[in-house]
C-alpha cells in the first residue's frame, strides 16, 4: 500500500516534468527534439512530417526554414534520463484521429483557411481564420470535391473523344501510307518502263553500230583476200614464163611487166573502223539522267495535304486542288485549316529567292500568296497582312490586293497563271501575270517567320494547278 503511495506521489511529481518533456505534436516524450528559432521544440520525425504540409511552426505558426531546425541535446538528454527513472516508454499517450495533435482536446471546428480540423483551444492560433462547426465544413469540402469529380469526368469524357480521335488519326496514317506506297510503285513503274525503252534504243544503237563497223572489216578482209588471190595469179604466171626460152620470154616481156603493175594501195584501217566506246559507255549514268529530264517534271511547290481544308480534295501527286463534293473524313490535327478553305505549300522558307506559277484558269474566285506559319488555322479569319498573310485574290470579277485598305487590281486581261516572287532576303513578295509577263504588284515586310505558300481556291469544280518548273542541267 505504501509502495502503492510512493509510485502514486511519485507520479504526481513527475507530471509537470513530463509535460515540460512532451511534443506538443505527438504527445509523446520527445525522440531526437529539435528546436526551432521561435523556441519551440519537436521531436524531429513529428517537425518533417508537419513541415511536408505547412512550413509553420505547429505551435505558434512563426514561418520557419528547414535547415534552421537544430539538434536540443539537453533536451534530448533530460528525456532520456527522465524515461530511465520513470520506467517510461516513449510515444506514451498518443492522441487519436479524433483528438487535437496539439491539446487533445475533440476536433470540433473546422478552418476554411488553413482547411484542416481544429479544437476549441486551437482559436486563438486561428483568430484571423473563418472557423465552422464541423457540421457545416465537411459539406463545404464535399461541394468542392464533387466539383473535382465532376471536372475528372468531364476530362474523362474528353480523353476518351480524344482517344477515339486518336485512333481515327492512327488509320488515316496508315491510308496515307497506302496511298503513298502506290503512288511510289506507280512512280518507279512508269520510270522504270522508261528505262527499259531507254536501255533497249542503247542497245539497238550499238547493235547497229556493231553491224556497220563489222560489215565494214568483213569487207576489208574479202577484198585483201581477193587481191591475195590475184597476186598468186600473177606470181604463177611470171614464175611460168621465166622458164621459157630467151627469145619467146622476150618477145612477151612487155605484156608480162604491164600485167605484173600493182596499182592498187595496200589494205589499211579506215579512221573509224572501231566502235566508239564513249558514245555507248561514257558517262553512261550521267546521259541516261540527262535524257530522264523529258520524262521527270520538277515543282517549285507541292501541296501538304496535312494542312488542307476538308472540303478541299488534292490530287495524288499534290500538284493540283479543287473543291471536294463532300467534306473529307480527315484528322483534326492542328496544322489543318477548318473552318477556312486554304491548303499551305508543303515547305517553308527562311531565307533566299522562290518563285513558283499557279493556273487559276477560269475560276472565279480564289487567293494565293504567303503566309506566315503562325496564320490561324482553326478559326475564320479576314485575311490581310495584319494577319500574317500577303496575297491578293479575284472575287466577283474584282482583282484586290489583300491589305487592311484593300486596293483593287487593275488588269487589261484576265490573267490565268499567277506568278508569285518571294524575296525573303529583301522583304520582298511580288505578283506577275505569268502569260502576259507582266508585274502586278510588290508587298513588302520583313519577314521574321518562316513563309509558306497559301492557296485559297475558292469552292469550285475547277481546279487551281500548280505549274512545273524548268529543269537545267549545268555541268562544269
Amino acid at each position: 500500500m505504501a509502495d502503492s503511495m510512493d509510485d502514486e506521489d511519485m507520479s504526481e511529481e513527475s507530471l509537470p516534468l513530463q509535460q515540460d518533456l512532451t511534443c506538443p505534436v505527438c504527445q509523446g516524450i520527445f525522440q531526437d527534439p529539435v528546436l526551432l528559432p521561435c523556441s519551440h521544440s519537436f521531436c524531429r520525425v513529428c517537425l518533417q512530417k508537419s513541415w511536408e504540409f505547412n512550413k509553420k511552426c505547429p505551435v505558434c505558426r512563426e514561418v520557419f526554414k528547414e535547415a534552421q531546425a537544430i539538434s536540443n541535446r539537453a533536451l534530448s538528454s533530460a528525456c532520456e534520463t527522465f524515461l530511465k527513472h520513470a520506467n517510461k516508454r516513449p510515444n506514451q499517450n498518443r492522441p487519436t484521429e479524433e483528438t487535437c495533435n496539439l491539446h487533445l482536446k475533440p476536433l470540433e471546428l473546422y478552418c476554411e483557411k488553413d482547411e484542416e480540423p481544429v479544437c476549441v483551444d486551437c482559436v486563438s492560433l486561428h483568430n484571423t481564420h473563418t472557423l465552422w462547426p464541423l457540421k457545416d465544413g465537411a459539406p463545404m469540402c464535399k461541394k468542392e470535391l464533387d466539383y473535382k469529380v465532376q471536372i475528372f469526368e468531364k476530362k474523362v469524357e474528353s480523353y476518351k473523344k480524344m482517344t477515339h480521335k486518336f485512333s481515327n488519326a492512327k488509320e488515316y496514317v496508315k491510308y496515307q501510307a497506302g496511298e503513298a506506297e502506290k503512288q511510289i510503285k506507280l512512280e518507279f513503274e512508269r520510270l522504270h518502263k522508261v528505262l527499259v525503252t531507254e536501255e533497249a534504243l542503247r542497245l539497238k544503237a550499238l547493235a547497229s553500230e556493231e553491224d556497220e563497223k563489222t560489215g565494214n572489216l568483213q569487207k576489208l578482209i574479202d577484198d585483201t583476200k581477193n587481191d591475195i588471190k590475184e597476186m598468186n595469179e600473177i606470181i604463177d604466171t611470171l614464175k611460168k614464163e621465166m622458164g621459157n626460152e630467151d627469145l619467146p620470154l622476150l618477145r612477151n616481156f612487155q605484156s608480162l611487166k604491164r600485167r605484173a603493175h600493182w596499182t592498187r594501195g595496200n589494205p589499211q584501217f579506215s579512221y573509224d573502223s572501231l566502235l566508239d566506246m564513249g558514245k555507248h559507255v561514257g558517262a553512261l549514268g550521267f546521259n541516261i539522267w540527262k535524257n530522264m529530264q523529258a520524262h521527270v517534271k520538277y515543282y517549285p511547290v507541292l501541296l501538304s495535304p496535312n494542312t488542307s481544308s476538308p472540303w478541299l480534295s488534292l490530287s495524288p501527286d499534290l500538284t493540283n486542288v479543287k473543291e471536294s463534293p463532300e467534306r473529307l473524313t480527315v484528322p483534326d490535327n492542328p496544322e489543318r485549316f477548318d473552318p477556312c478553305v486554304f491548303v499551305l505549300g508543303a515547305e517553308g522558307y527562311n531565307s533566299g529567292k522562290h518563285k513558283w506559277d499557279v493556273i487559276v484558269g477560269d475560276n472565279p474566285r480564289w487567293i494565293v500568296g504567303v503566309c506566315k506559319e503562325s496564320v490561324f488555322r482553326k478559326k475564320k479569319f479576314t485575311v490581310s497582312t495584319t494577319r500574317g498573310v500577303w496575297a491578293i485574290s479575284l472575287s466577283k470579277g474584282v482583282y484586290t490586293v489583300l491589305t487592311p485598305d484593300r486596293p483593287e487590281l487593275q488588269v487589261q486581261q484576265r490573267p490565268e497563271r499567277i506568278r508569285i516572287k518571294l524575296n525573303m532576303d529583301k522583304g520582298e513578295v511580288s505578283f506577275w501575270d505569268a502569260g502576259a509577263a507582266k508585274h502586278l504588284v510588290t508587298l513588302t515586310h520583313k519577314f521574321d517567320d518562316t513563309m509558306f505558300p497559301i492557296f485559297g481556291p475558292g469552292l469550285h469544280n475547277t481546279p487551281m494547278i500548280l505549274a512545273p518548273g524548268k529543269i537545267a542541267v549545268h555541268t562544269s
